[in-house]
């Protein structure tokens, strides 16, 4: 087999929550460019529409990964229109308007909302779409975005002279994902189903500038993640190219973490 053709996503029908976010946007555009459906799930209905028009072969769905019933209608649209469902590709990123304060400022409300929201919610769509998959007898991938910080502690020097800081709930959040990944892995082995992630360093946003060049010094190729860095290990992920990896994390942050 090629590698042309172990690449290949051609007629795939993936789901990518958060779809129209900063990640989401660039692995759907890497998906659509390996011939897949792709199905834009998001809470934002502008923007979705927006890029589902700039693809080949897309479609929106409203998806909310808090609200079941949510899931639910945006699996049951992509079986409507494309009749299966062969992947899912988990960036959804919900977050409270409070969503950065400091450990000491952080209140337990607003840690369980995170927590519910966001591994409650990979948590919820990875389950709805692999009991579609095991329906359906579909050899299927599911790929869900962890993070460095859920792998190793994080630096906080590199937020020295800005008014930022790493959220004690992402870290505890990014590691359940990883091992909640790993626990699907092996649950979802025996139906054909490979369950891994990707775990990006961190992903340039117009971030402060100090924050940007500390973090910069400490990464052995000198940069901080583009979104378009992502697109090639996730595409990997769900293509036959790695049909005999499932359990894995896959770090995709500039050498960040050998050091």
């Amino acid at each position: 087999m090629t590698a042309s053709v172990q690449f290949d996503l051609t007629d795939d029908t993936v789901i990518v929550t958060g779809g129209a976010g900063l990640v989401g946007r660039a692995v759907c555009t890497a998906l659509d460019q390996r011939g897949a459906n792709v199905v834009i799930g998001d809470v934002d209905e502008e923007a979705g529409r927006s890029l589902a028009s700039s693809l080949e072969e897309a479609m929106y769905v409203r998806l909310d990964v808090t609200d079941p019933d949510s899931i639910v209608s945006a699996c049951d649209g992509a079986e409507a229109t494309y009749g299966h469902i062969d992947g899912l590709v988990n960036t959804a990123y919900p977050k409270t308007e409070d969503y950065g304060d400091y450990f000491e400022d952080v209140r337990l409300g607003t840690w369980n909302r995170h927590v519910s929201d966001h591994l409650g919610g990979y948590f919820a769509t990875c389950k709805e779409v692999a009991a579609r998959m095991v329906a359906d007898g579909t050899a299927g991938s599911i790929v869900n975005y962890g993070s460095i910080y859920g792998v190793q502690a994080p630096d906080f020097s590199i937020y020295d002279g800005t008014e930022m800081t790493s959220p004690v709930e992402y870290s505890a959040i990014k590691g359940g994902i990883l091992n909640f990944t790993r626990y699907l892995a092996s649950y979802l082995g025996p139906d054909g189903i490979c369950v891994n992630a990707v775990s990006p360093g961190g992903i340039y946003n117009g971030q402060d500038e100090t924050f940007v060049d500390n973090y910069e010094e400490e990464v052995p190729l000198g940069r901080m993640a583009d979104p378009l860095d992502v697109m090639g290990p996730t595409i990997f992920l769900l293509s036959d190219a790695s049909a005999y990896v499932t359990g894995h994390n896959l770090v995709v942050d500039g050498g960040w973490t050998i050091q």
